[in-house]
């Protein structure tokens, strides 16, 4: 938490220091965001990765639909060309890694409240490498329920099928990926950015 606190630190510091930007809002938690945002309209949301209590892409695709007019910015820790794919379907106009030089953030932030596309040229190039995710939608639903730590049970509860239903899912996944288990499939799929 303490790391956090110092980037998130740092982020305000470094985007306040610029004499065309002021920083709106510093969250620590991703059910702010939202309530945050709509409070304040700001040009620009930057979601870094220590957003506690959330996925960021479900963050940015909430901003995303709720306030068309901000501009989405992630910043992200670990170089995962799904994660790229994941964030242009929702709604996110930039994305960079999160040792990023403090001058090129900056012009990212400009770049995206201006409308325009940032992306990290790396990750764009790994991104083209990638292949599609072979899982249907519900095939997905159920792998991000279990990297949840959710049972057979709690995600045929959740999801509204049977226990057999799930775990047939779950046998069509592990089989479609190659994975040995429960377990490998989870990591193969969040690997790939699939999750």
């Amino acid at each position: 938490m303490e790391n956090t606190n110092l980037v998130r630190g740092g982020l305000v510091a470094l985007l306040n220091a610029q004499p065309d930007m002021t920083v709106g809002a510093a969250l620590e938690s991703a059910d702010k965001a939202l309530p945050t945002a709509l409070e304040t309209d700001p040009d620009v949301a930057l979601i870094g990765t220590g957003l506690a209590g959330g996925d960021r892409f479900a963050v940015a695709r909430a901003l995303h639909d709720e306030l068309p007019s901000c501009g989405i910015l992630i910043m992200a820790d670990r170089r995962r060309p799904g994660d790229l794919r994941r964030a242009v379907a929702a709604g996110v106009m930039g994305y960079l890694l999160i040792d990023t030089p403090p001058e090129d953030l900056a012009d990212a932030v400009r770049c995206v409240a201006q409308g325009e596309r940032v992306i990290d040229a790396e990750l764009a190039f790994a991104a083209l490498e990638t292949v599609e995710s072979p899982l249907t939608g519900r095939e997905l639903d159920v792998l991000r329920l279990a990297a949840q730590g959710a049972s057979s049970a709690e995600i045929a509860n959740h999801l509204f099928l049977s226990v057999r239903t799930v775990r047939n899912h779950m046998s069509r996944i592990i089989g479609k990926i190659g994975a040995r288990n429960r377990v490998d499939a989870i990591r193969i799929a969040d690997d790939a950015g699939w999750l």
